[in-house]
């Protein structure tokens, strides 16, 4: 990459600039998904303005809707980022962060919004068929991530009947498919989540399971066949294409889905959340090769939990979310099942340091009836239930969040709307939310802001469950930074 440059692209120039320099967000983009699958109006993205100084504060103040049926819109990724900001003196234009592309799990449809024109108001501005993905022999995209040539990769999970594969596409600027990214004939079994390090010539990846498994709701039983369900990291080769090391997690390990790299583009490290059994696993590049160490470095035990069928069974956290902090020095998990988010100080990354917790509803609260709680080796008493201007919180803490600025944590409640429904049917019939947590960067610590709430249970075409959230001009988990010598 050349030294001099014309201009900058999107973003900023490095994470710690973000941090310092970033201005407070003022609109958070949902994706939101209708649980009622006869709803025409379908899956939207929510605009919530969450300007303190604005009157319509904490409220969703524009819908963009799919106007499809049975999308589920789940993540959400730009057409440019801070990965872009350095651009070439020789360079014919400068890329703009005006695109969000949000791709759908069910449908294997593709949207693609202008967020420049009105960032209130995103508007649809192009839509890939299904079809173009399975005539690649891919389905169920995932996570969407912009590159420095102007290209977009988004991970996927199946092949076109639905059985496990880990792959990626690629869209051009004008988001003409240009077919799949791997090359080499080994392959990773499953796919979900993947970030990139250039400096080291890395990419990693991680596996939830096959679309044929995860779309009709969790069983046991589908752990019985782990080339269908995810249990391990993928380390490629980022300048050839190519998968050269692959790492079994182990039982405890299974579905390993948010993957991160440390911010600092020179970092070698990062951690990865595995939700099931709820384990946080810390990854570092060995000095004499390109090979990872993984090591689990959070464990967050079971509890035995009756639910009300008489018989207690395990019940794992389900770490579904992980966010770093911009200066590297916290990290935040959720845990969907047990109720609560937690903050760790990570200035020693393979000794993570629980510094703080906030309890956000869950399977365990102490109004419900039916459930008792045989064993728990953290707590002595369950939690009471989360309750903010008279709403019970339904549901558990799902994806996060963070300001540039490290202070404000944002929190949704939808998972995946047929687990939703499995797990907490009463949130997909009354609705998910976003609620918000004050953060304190200065000694740690984390309060729940009793003034914010956004109720998705009172939306124009009946209740709805909110999941991913970005800011327009990116965030904690949507922008990768370049080494400017890389």
């Amino acid at each position: 990459m050349s030294e001099k440059a014309c201009c900058h692209g999107p973003g900023y120039a490095t994470p710690l600039d973000a941090l310092k320099s970033g201005p407070r967000e003022k609109l958070l983009y949902t994706v939101t998904i209708q649980p009622n699958l006869d709803e025409p109006h379908g899956d939207y993205l929510s605009t919530i303005d969450v300007d303190p100084e604005s009157p319509t504060y904490s409220q969703v103040v524009h819908r963009t809707f799919s106007n499809r049926k049975g999308n589920e819109l789940h993540h959400s990724g730009w057409n440019a980022c801070s990965s872009c900001y350095y651009v070439d003196e020789n360079a014919k234009s400068v890329p703009k962060r005006n695109r969000l592309i949000l791709p759908a799990l069910n449908s294997d449809f593709i949207y693609v919004l202008d967020v420049a024109t009105d960032p209130r108001k995103p508007e649809i501005v192009k839509v890939i068929d299904g079809e173009v993905l399975k005539k690649h022999n891919v389905t169920a995209p995932h996570t969407t991530h912009c590159l420095a040539n102007g290209n977009v990769m988004i991970s996927v999970m199946g092949d076109a009947e639905g059985n496990a594969k880990g792959e990626f596409i690629l869209f051009d600027s004008e988001f003409n498919c240009v077919g799949t990214w791997t090359k080499g004939d080994r392959k990773a079994l499953c796919g979900y989540d993947f970030w990139y390090q250039p400096y080291y010539d890395v990419m990693v990846s991680t596996e939830w399971g096959a679309p044929n498994k995860f779309r009709r709701g969790w069983k046991n039983e589908d752990l019985d066949d782990m080339t269908q369900y995810g249990c391990r990291l993928n380390f490629y080769k980022w300048s050839t294409q190519t998968l050269y090391q692959t790492v079994d997690l182990g039982v405890e390990g299974t579905t390993p889905l948010e993957v991160r790299f440390l911010h600092d583009p020179k970092r070698p490290d990062g951690y990865v959340g595995c939700a099931l059994y709820a384990k946080v696993f810390y990854f570092k590049k060995r000095a004499d090769s390109d090979e990872f160490d993984v090591k689990k470095v959070i464990d967050i035990p079971n509890k035995l939990v009756d639910t009300g069928s008489g018989t207690a069974s395990e019940m794992g956290g389900m770490i579904s979310d992980i966010i770093i902090s911009l200066d590297d020095r916290f990290l935040y998990v959720n845990c969907w099942m047990h109720g609560d988010v937690r903050q760790y100080d990570i200035s020693i990354p393979d000794q993570p340091k629980l510094v703080s917790r906030v309890w956000l509803g869950g399977a365990i609260c102490s109004d419900l009836p039916n459930v008792i709680v045989k064993e728990d080796k953290e707590l002595t008493e369950r939690p009471p239930p989360c309750i903010i201007k008279g709403r019970r919180l339904e549901g558990g803490p799902q994806m996060m969040q963070l300001s540039l600025d490290g202070k404000r944590l944002y929190v949704s409640s939808s998972l995946y709307s047929p687990w939703d429904k499995q797990f907490y049917p009463k949130m997909a019939s009354k609705g998910g939310h976003v609620v918000l947590i004050d953060v304190d960067m200065v000694n740690g610590g984390m309060t729940l802001n009793k003034d914010f709430l956004v109720d998705f249970g009172k939306e124009p075409y009946g209740p709805s469950l909110p999941h991913e959230m970005r800011y327009p001009g990116g965030d904690c988990t949507s922008d990768i930074w370049l080494a400017k010598d890389s």
